[in-house]
């Protein structure tokens, strides 16, 4: 009975051991039946882990600040498909240049105005000193005639008031004075023409001739080239000295150019296109679609939006045979600016002859599109991708370009890129370098969590 009190507690503890060995080395079979596997996460469900949606970048406030990100809703719209032509503004023939010829033969005595200079209708540009014969013998004429039609008409008075005459006499006396006052007419009519002024003339009458001939500004016409707004403002009535042609103190010859003065109020666009896009231009004539200039304006020069639509005026019927390209024109109003110097005002123009500008002629319209700046798409090969915003996340979508050119892209409207995503509007260049590299801030801040379309949420206590 000893022996046996004193073996049980030894065979107890062998049966313990060998069950526990039993058991490990049978834990494959019983372990997934006591502790079973965890479920995987269903696709859509909250991710708590600190990764973003795969090509996405989540970006703090003070980054988006920096890359100056700004995003629009996408809407479906109709895009005009352009050419781009190279063009340049020109004067336009009849408007924007004007000659000042000399009435006669003179010496130039005194320049008034220089080249750049301001000048107003009725101002004085030259004083001329006339060394013309025929405009001395035209003043001539006129003072000797007004003086004889004085003695005529004298004489005439003195016959009828005398008694006895006979009526033939006074006739002839009648006669005579019509014929000078002919004469009269027409020498006041030729000085007109030369320049003098009609109280000039009516000094020549008196006998006081004139030597110095003031030559002036001429007035601003009235009417309004036919292609342009009638409802415009008035074109200023200011004209630059654009050349001066001579010299003081050179003898100038009847109608030999003084200067040439300019009104830069009414201008045109001229561009050259290859003779295969004839059809093209005429389409957009045809069509009167409005054209696109590019003037490559500096935005700081604050003149402000143009408010005009243009439209190609005229289309040339010949090629040049050096260039092989033919002309064509559009009508532009220029805009101006007053600036003070002193005492003067000196009008400051928008535009300018010789100019270059690009013209961008519509060809076609593309419908059902979306439109976005050129910086808010970037290439890869031939792909191309776009950032949707939300909240701080920016996804990467790819997107099928149907145009592009150096200020837009046009894209496919599918079903990719669903209508009101709001699309970043540029540095997707950059945003593309920070989704390859890793390095846009992936990580989700601690007490944050991701969903998986990628928007961030704080965590519930």
């Amino acid at each position: 009975m000893n022996i046996l009190r004193i073996a049980k507690p030894f065979a107890v503890g062998g049966l313990v051991l060998g069950l526990a060995f039993a058991a490990y080395a049978s834990r494959s079979q019983w372990l997934p039946l006591v502790q079973p596997a965890a479920e995987p996460k269903k696709e859509g469900t909250d991710r708590h882990d600190d990764e973003a949606p795969k090509h996405s970048v989540l970006l703090s406030d003070q980054v988006q600040l920096n890359l100056g990100l700004r995003a629009k809703a996408l809407k479906i719209q109709t895009y005009p498909k352009t050419i781009t032509v190279p063009g340049m503004i020109v004067d336009r023939p009849g408007w924007s240049d004007r000659i000042i010829a000399a009435p006669a033969t003179a010496v130039v005595a005194k320049v008034h105005r220089f080249p750049g200079e301001s000048v107003r209708p009725g101002e004085v540009l030259f004083t001329l000193k006339l060394v013309s014969e025929s405009l001395q013998l035209s003043q001539t004429e006129l003072f000797k005639s007004t003086q004889e039609i004085k003695l005529a008409r004298d004489s005439k008075k003195r016959l009828e008031s005398s008694g006895g005459v006979p009526e033939a006499r006074i006739i002839e006396v009648s006669n005579q004075i019509t014929r000078l006052e002919v004469l009269v007419t027409a020498a006041r009519q030729e000085l007109l023409l030369r320049g003098l002024l009609p109280a000039m003339l009516d000094a020549v009458a008196e006998g006081k001739f004139v030597v110095d001939l003031d030559i002036l500004v001429p007035e601003a016409p009235e009417a309004l080239p036919r292609d342009v707004n009638r409802s415009a403002a008035s074109p200023p009535e200011t004209y630059e000295l654009q050349e001066l042609k001579v010299e003081l103190g050179q003898q100038v010859q009847a109608g030999q150019t003084l200067c040439i003065i300019a009104n830069h109020r009414w201008l045109a666009i001229e561009g050259k296109a290859f003779r295969d896009e004839t059809a093209l231009l005429e389409k957009c004539v045809a069509e009167q679609w409005p054209v696109e200039i590019d003037f490559q304006e500096d935005p700081a020069a604050g003149w402000g939006e143009l408010g005009q639509t243009f439209r190609i005026g005229h289309l040339s019927n010949s090629i040049d045979p050096l260039t092989r390209t033919f002309a064509f024109r559009i009508p532009l109003e220029n805009s101006f600016k007053l600036v003070r110097e002193q005492s003067d005002a000196h009008t400051l123009w928008r535009f300018r002859p010789g100019q270059k500008v690009r013209i961008l002629v519509r060809v076609a319209e593309l419908e059902g599109v979306f439109v976005l700046p050129a910086d808010a798409v970037v290439h890869e090969g031939a792909e191309a991708f776009v950032f949707i915003q939300n909240v701080d996340t920016f996804q990467r979508k790819p997107v099928r370009v149907l145009h592009r050119d150096r200020n837009w892209v046009v894209l496919a409207n599918e079903e990719s890129l669903p209508v009101g995503s709001f699309v970043v509007q540029s540095s997707a260049a950059q945003l593309n370098r920070m989704v390859k590299s890793g390095n846009g801030g992936n990580g989700v801040p601690k007490g944050y969590h991701m969903h998986a379309d990628g928007s961030v949420h704080k965590n519930e206590d």
